[in-house]
């Protein structure tokens, strides 16, 4: 349990923003399934941009539970401080401001990790922010801009003279991207010199991944990222182990199907089908991805072009794997 700003986060589980994928229905599944806390996919701090239908999409929250956390990127104070306001006029409960983002067409207009360069921007940035807006505000960083250039530990100082009230901190500096093993080193010496919430993210897969790392670098909670696409009843065992030190049951074939199909269902009234069946063709790539016949099946599946389809595309997979586990 920890706190941020007024609101007390009660699972040490946080699901990481992650473009493209942290839309409305994951987090409200992710919600469900057991995170204390869900962070929206980024959302550009240029509002001059918004008036298109996928900034419109990310910066809809209809029916999530509380705290609403809004990620926003971008590497003028000003306009980051705009950003910061006109996301909680629509509903923002924390401002996340994202540094950590390693893509390049991030990097390359200088925000995200690109940042982390540049420490005198970063505090302009940061203060900009938090004073801009009555909710609290975080921040996510890497360890640094690359491993040679390991400044995290002078960033999350910055952040917290800024008045920022929590941090995550990917275990990787800008330069590694999602390359080699995430390192905790820094997290923990991170954790050590600040008093703020830490979030340590990057490589935790598993519940007893995430209980080393937390034991290690004295964080607050992980944050659970890519490991969860395609699995985010992970965030469940997480949870659970975390709180009574054992495994939970993994979920049966039957409860996968429910969930993927309970997924599926959100994003195609989210997005409407057109757009609904492009993107459910992604996540049912994530979940089938360690089925024995997943990748048949998705190749067959992204040729689909309706919601019906779909489902019963799914149904005939689920029916099929249950008949051949029967036959065994």
């Amino acid at each position: 349990m920890f706190r941020i700003g007024p609101y007390t986060i009660d699972s040490q589980v946080v699901l990481a923003p992650m473009a493209g994928v942290t839309d409305r229905p994951f987090r409200q599944l992710c919600r469900r399934l057991g995170a204390g806390m869900v962070v929206s996919e980024m959302v550009t701090s240029d509002t001059r941009l918004w008036n298109s239908r996928k900034s419109a999409l990310r910066l809809d929250h209809e029916g999530e539970p509380e705290p609403r956390s809004v990620q926003i990127a971008g590497g003028d104070p000003e306009m980051m401080a705009d950003a910061a306001r006109m996301n909680v006029a629509r509903g923002a409960q924390i401002i996340d401001i994202n540094m950590g983002c390693p893509a390049k067409k991030v990097c390359n207009k200088a925000a995200g990790s690109a940042l982390l360069q540049d420490e005198a921007l970063v505090r302009d940035i940061l203060q900009a922010v938090v004073d801009a807006v009555d909710v609290p505000v975080t921040l996510k960083i890497r360890t640094g801009w690359n491993p040679h250039n390991r400044n995290g530990l002078r960033v999350a100082r910055i952040a917290e003279q800024a008045g920022i009230q929590a941090l995550a901190v990917h275990g990787r500096t800008r330069a590694c991207g999602y390359r080699g093993e995430a390192e905790y080193d820094t997290i923990r010496a991170i954790k050590q010199a600040v008093a703020l919430p830490v979030f340590a993210n990057g490589d935790i897969d598993s519940p007893e991944q995430a209980r080393r790392v937390l034991d290690y670098t004295g964080a607050d909670a992980v944050m659970i990222g890519r490991a969860a696409q395609g699995r985010p009843w992970l965030l469940r065992e997480i949870d659970h182990y975390l709180r009574n030190g054992h495994r939970t049951e993994a979920p049966s074939r039957t409860e996968i199907r429910e969930i993927l199909v309970e997924h599926l269902q959100a994003l195609h009234q989210f997005y409407g089908e057109y757009m609904g069946v492009r993107i459910a063709r992604k996540h049912v790539g994530w979940y089938l991805q360690a089925e024995q016949d997943g990748r048949v099946f998705r190749q067959a599946f992204n040729q689909l072009e309706t919601a019906e389809d779909q489902f019963a595309a799914i149904d005939g997979f689920f029916a099929q794997v249950a008949k051949a586990k029967t036959a065994a």
